[in-house]
């Protein structure tokens, strides 16, 4: 008999077989690149935030449809990563929504979940585009839901929704002119066909190929911790807590003092509710303390400690200490930024946290929630210094209430870098110091030196495999052989000529005397310009130019 209804043991196990398929394209799905250099990372960020899911949920035999949706839903929140999995997050938030108390779904469920999946989708993208990720889930959606008859089941419904999210896809260059100048299919509309497609085999009865690096996981050295040790970096305590109204008013719960006392008691701290749920995450010494106060307020859900004494004897982790946390000040600044000159660079312009992060190594949801934690203000402002970082840092400030945070829209480390150099905190209210950021960010050229990757034609400039390209956002002006002449004509393009000032950041992969003669040739070519040299260490960017 064919299956018409959705169980959550089903559904569990079709989440873990899309995270396993996907994992299998992961490098397939980044190669999708619009630009024709090493930059691409949307299969590395969709795979990060399904597998945050996938890793979520009960894989049990009785477990709730909607309890399955829901833990999912949140592992995804908290994991995704860059614009393509925050997207992917609130498409799996919508169908969690549509699966709300319900233990088993028929197709009639499915198709509305679905269709909320599609709604909470849109909402999260401020102008949506069509030709993307949205497009291609949308029409699949759509098309299956029409299609619905007394005769269909899970698997022809299934068919119906990736055959046609399959020619979404194929039709995404003729929505979205970039795409079909760089001949390519939307990356992040690929990727979440390789979710479903994965979907579908567990349904059909088929196996996934398992990623290798994320099936087999390694067991702790119980050897480790002994008799005589002591224990020097706490427990890594994790949980869910449903709050109770025999436990008191959930909707009284004061989350920014509860925030406080995390903090007062460990580090590494992140906590955020969803209705009567409570996520935590703490590296604490006395982890007994925390779930005893917790216990005044509800009942665990999920609850996972570890001795990281043991993580850190497998994985090489950093010392972690526990420290009094800071007094909380007025305002703060978190920025996003690679390379360890670029990061003490922000740090010393009196940054408060610097997230790792940038091209093709997005942060999460969970590092700005950390950020924001440790940075312990009023008042924070968020520099993403990345496009496909923004939504994330916005998707972040949603779920944090402690602190008023104020994200701009720095889409470069150069824009951040002139932002924060020229900020005072001090100057005014939280509005009108945004508004003077945002010409300062808006006075800002930055300008990027790295090497092709493959062969490419865009922007009339025909691009050669290890060449390298200087573009300016979306737009490619020069390829050469050589990465001074690049750099040199890119500045041509930039009009440095009319710039105060002119930020080199030299990359990790810039030999010393060629970063040398570039910073010498340009100190020549332009007298009446001051030219700054920064040894930024940031991967993928040869050289990155900042005009002022």
């Amino acid at each position: 008999m064919q299956n018409t209804t959705l169980n959550g043991a089903l559904y569990a196990g079709m989440l873990s077989s899309g995270a396993d398929h996907l994992g299998c394209y992961r490098k397939a799905v980044n190669d999708l690149n619009v630009f024709p250099i090493p930059d691409g990372d949307t299969g590395d960020n969709m795979l990060a935030t399904v597998y945050s899911g996938a890793d979520a949920v009960d894989r049990g035999e009785d477990a709730d449809l909607s309890d399955v949706a829901n833990r999912s839903a949140h592992g995804m929140l908290l994991g995704a990563r860059g614009n393509s999995g925050v997207i992917l997050s609130r498409i799996f938030s919508g169908i969690n929504k549509g699966f709300a108390g319900v233990r088993e779904a028929d197709l009639s469920v499915i198709s509305r979940a679905m269709e909320c999946g599609v709604e909470e989708a849109y909402r999260a993208v401020p102008v949506p585009v069509e030709g993307t990720i949205l497009t291609v889930f949308s029409d699949g959606v759509h098309y299956a839901n029409e299609r619905i008859t007394g005769e269909s089941t899970l698997k022809t419904y299934f068919n119906d929704l990736l055959g046609e999210m399959q020619r979404s896809l194929e039709r995404t260059p003729d929505l979205l002119p970039v795409l079909r100048e760089a001949g390519v299919v939307d990356s992040g509309g690929a990727g979440l066909i390789y979710i479903f497609e994965g979907m579908r085999r567990t349904l059909n009865g088929e196996a996934v190929e398992r990623m290798e690096a994320h099936a087999e996981t390694k067991k702790a050295d119980l050897d480790a911790f002994g008799a005589d040790s002591v224990l020097t970096y706490g427990y890594c305590t994790e949980f869910l807590l449903r709050l109770q109204n025999a436990k008191g008013d959930p909707e009284a719960f004061d989350l920014p003092a509860f925030v406080e006392y995390l903090n007062s008691v460990g580090n590494s701290v992140v906590a955020f509710r969803e209705g009567t749920i409570l996520k935590v995450h703490v590296h604490t010494m006395r982890p007994g303390d925390v779930l005893n106060r917790c216990q005044r307020f509800g009942e665990f859900l999920t609850l996972k400690v570890e001795n990281m004494s043991l993580q850190h004897n497998e994985t090489e982790l950093p010392e972690v200490t526990v420290t009094v946390p800071k007094a909380r000040k007025k305002a703060g600044i978190v920025a996003v930024a690679a390379g360890a000159g670029l990061k003490e660079t922000f740090l010393s312009l009196g940054t408060d946290v610097v997230i790792d992060g940038g091209q093709s190594m997005n942060p999460s949801t969970a590092d700005f929630l950390d950020a924001f934690d440790k940075t312990n203000a009023d008042v924070i402002y968020v520099f993403p210094n990345n496009g496909n970082v923004l939504m994330t840092a916005k998707q972040a400030k949603d779920l944090y209430p402690a602190s008023d945070i104020r994200v701009l829209n720095t889409h470069s480390v150069g824009e951040g870098y002139a932002a924060i150099s020229m900020m005072d905190t001090n100057a005014g209210e939280p509005d009108e110091i945004v508004a003077e950021l945002d010409e300062i960010i808006h006075s800002v050229t930055t300008g990027f030196v790295s090497r092709a990757s493959r062969n490419a034609e865009k922007d009339g400039v025909h691009v050669h495999s290890g060449d390298f390209i200087g573009f300016i956002g979306d737009t490619i002006y020069v390829n050469d052989r050589d990465a001074v002449d690049t750099a040199i004509a890119l500045s041509r393009s930039m009009h440095v000529e009319n710039c105060g000032v002119l930020l080199l950041l030299v990359g990790l992969d810039a030999p010393e005397a060629e970063a040398d003669n570039l910073f010498s040739a340009l100190t020549e070519q332009y007298p009446r310009t001051e030219v700054i040299r920064i040894d930024g260490g940031q991967p993928v960017h040869q050289y990155i130019l900042v005009g002022e």
